[in-house]
């Protein structure tokens, strides 16, 4: 399974690597939203993890653009501090498939990408 972290703080984004890793993931890990979304658009990826609060491309806009330009459906779990309900629905309404708030535990993390990477 290959899983795009698109995270621009590095410990937050080395920590999910690491314990990723070790259920057998194959990960790229990027800190910005332009090369983020270079990869989801050139590359097939199982699921991505998306920060929303990037440096260049806020990842609402982000997973907009693989919705509606790109019109790629790999899964998506946004990850963000924002916590709000109408953030929530935001993340939803955007495209994305699972939202996470932070701080948030790496195995509910790991459990909520193996749903979203299962086979129907």
């Amino acid at each position: 399974m290959n899983i795009l972290i698109i995270e621009d703080n590095q410990d937050i984004a080395s920590s999910i690597y690491d314990y990723l890793e070790t259920f057998g993931y194959t990960i790229d890990a990027v800190g910005d939203g332009t090369t983020g979304l270079h990869l989801a658009i050139t590359k097939d990826y199982d699921a991505i993890i998306l920060d929303l609060e990037l440096p260049d491309i806020d990842g609402i806009d982000l997973c907009r653009r693989l919705r509606q330009d790109a019109q790629r459906t790999m899964p998506v779990l946004m990850l963000t501090v924002r916590n709000s309900l109408e953030n929530v629905l935001e993340g939803f309404n955007a495209g994305a498939d699972d939202y996470l708030t932070k701080p948030f535990s790496l195995q509910e993390l790991a459990a909520r990408v193996k749903v979203l990477t299962k086979p129907l």
